[in-house]
């Protein structure tokens, strides 16, 4: 089989995590679980079943020192850079041509940093059993089984079953859909034929990008014209030139919306994308009180609380179902079932000019 590198996508800023996750601390390289940070965790994952010098990482320039001494062992050269954010179909076309020019037969797994999979060891067989999917050629995602009718998240349906390989299901993709509202999001998952779409990607390197040409020809030519510059002194100036305007997509709307012959393994992994403090109380193993406490804590009469600070010590009396986080210079309180819009307050600090606090 051609050889498999994993490619972890690590350049997000996390704004629902604010205020513990910053401009200058991202969510990828915070210590959120287990004392370890997320892009760890996700090296970690695949330590048993990928040497590490084909784990590739794509962030912006300025987490690189960061994440670089998070995970030493993985060679600088295999840090990707986008010079600016262009959304997830830029950052793996990027990937894509680094690899092409390590390896032209490489199979490319398409991870992220900020994901917990609790099943790691199902993970990993999940993945090395995609990889053997790709080799025949498919565009292959990982479909999680929905554990309840999500609205934050977009599914896949799938179609015909096409093969079973190592007690994994393989079947084609009918459709990608949209973030849906909670009557859709109740029937996909009491149809059994919907999975959530986790944003994992395991394909030929040459098959994805015979897909750039095809569906994004615009941002085809200029990855051909950065690729082209691989490995010469204007590298970095002609990365700096082109990316600028490369058109800002996602993967999923510019190629696996429109890709012919594209499948899903649908896998119960105890998969979250950790993607609010909601979620992130979900890891977490809560105490008879129902509360998560991560941090110096003491309570009265408080149940379902996210708790998280530092050695102050945080007292709260009657709180129910709330998340208190306490740092340096902000503090957050907010209600459970509003941890969506503390992404609004971060808009609405940038607007106000108090990037400081971002």
């Amino acid at each position: 089989m051609s050889e498999v590198y994993a490619v972890i996508m690590a350049g997000g800023s996390g704004t629902r995590l604010w205020p513990l996750s910053r401009h200058h601390a991202p969510k990828q390289a915070l210590r959120l679980i287990g004392g370890r940070t997320m892009l760890q965790h996700a090296v970690d994952r695949l330590r048993p079943i990928l040497p590490v010098e084909h784990v590739y990482v794509v962030t912006a320039t300025q987490y690189v020192p960061t994440l670089s001494a998070q995970v030493p062992d993985i060679p600088l050269q295999n840090f990707i850079v986008e010079p600016t954010a262009r959304g997830t179909a830029g950052a793996i076309g990027l990937a894509a041509v680094h690899l092409q020019r390590r390896d032209p037969d490489a199979i490319m797994a398409v991870l992220t940093a900020d994901h917990f999979i609790r099943s790691v060891e199902v993970f990993q067989r999940a993945l090395q059993a995609a990889c053997q999917v790709a080799t025949q050629g498919h565009l292959v995602t990982l479909g999680i089984c929905p554990s309840y009718a999500a609205t934050g998240f977009g599914y896949i349906r799938r179609g015909e079953q096409i093969a079973r390989i190592d007690g994994f299901d393989v079947y084609a993709v009918e459709a990608f859909v949209e973030k849906p509202d909670a009557q859709r999001a109740a029937e996909f998952v009491a149809s059994g034929l919907y999975s959530w779409n986790s944003g994992m990607f395991i394909w030929r390197v040459e098959r994805i990008l015979r897909e750039f040409a095809q569906h994004m020809p615009d941002v085809y030519a200029a990855l051909q014209r950065i690729a082209a510059a691989m490995g010469t002194p204007n590298a970095r100036r002609v990365l700096d030139e082109v990316w600028p305007g490369v058109r800002r997509e996602t993967i999923d709307y510019g190629i696996m919306e429109k890709a012919q012959d594209v499948v899903v393994i649908p896998v119960d992994i105890g998969w979250s994308d950790i993607g609010d403090w909601e979620a992130l109380y979900g890891v977490h193993e809560a105490d008879a009180g129902g509360n998560v406490i991560l941090g110096n804590h003491i309570g009265i009469a408080t149940n379902g609380c996210l708790i998280r600070g530092g050695d102050k010590l945080i007292v709260t009396i009657g709180l129910q179902n709330a998340i208190v986080v306490d740092t340096e210079d902000v503090i957050l309180v907010c209600a459970r079932d509003r941890a969506q819009d503390v992404k609004t307050i971060v808009e609405q600090l940038q607007a106000n000019g108090m990037t400081s606090l971002l």
